[in-house]
């Protein structure tokens, strides 16, 4: 049996591959904290993670992250991950990064770091 934690990892990147903002948002706690990329404003609460997803989603045809390992230790957990997308001009783009999610004992994000270079979608996306 998975933990709580375990469950929320699989769901969090799963909901992303879905490209489905409100199941995006049902993985994080109302308060949680997201920053994505760790070093520009963070997001708080459930409407900025929404507007968040909302906008990375609507650049592209098809986006998604992959797990490529990830490492769980009681609530929180690290995750290195390879995401790949096709912007809606055709453009593809593949990326790289490291996630660190805190989960509170629902299962539920309170805080997730992602670490990464957004250059390559945003030339993916650029017209």
């Amino acid at each position: 049996m998975s933990t709580p934690t375990e469950q929320g990892v699989a769901e969090y990147f799963a909901a992303i591959r879905a490209m489905d903002v409100e199941r995006c948002v049902a993985v994080f706690a109302p308060e949680a904290e997201q920053h994505d990329p760790v070093g520009t404003p963070v997001n708080v609460g459930h409407e900025a993670i929404r507007a968040f997803f909302t906008g990375i989603f609507t650049g592209f045809k098809t986006v998604g992250l992959t797990e490529d390992l990830v490492f769980v230790n009681g609530n929180s957990a690290a995750a290195k991950w390879t995401g790949k997308g096709i912007a809606h001009n055709g453009k593809s783009a593949t990326f790289e990064g490291i996630d660190v999610l805190d989960f509170n004992e629902d299962g539920k994000i309170v805080q997730a770091r992602a670490f990464w270079d957004p250059a390559p979608v945003m030339d993916a996306i650029a017209d």
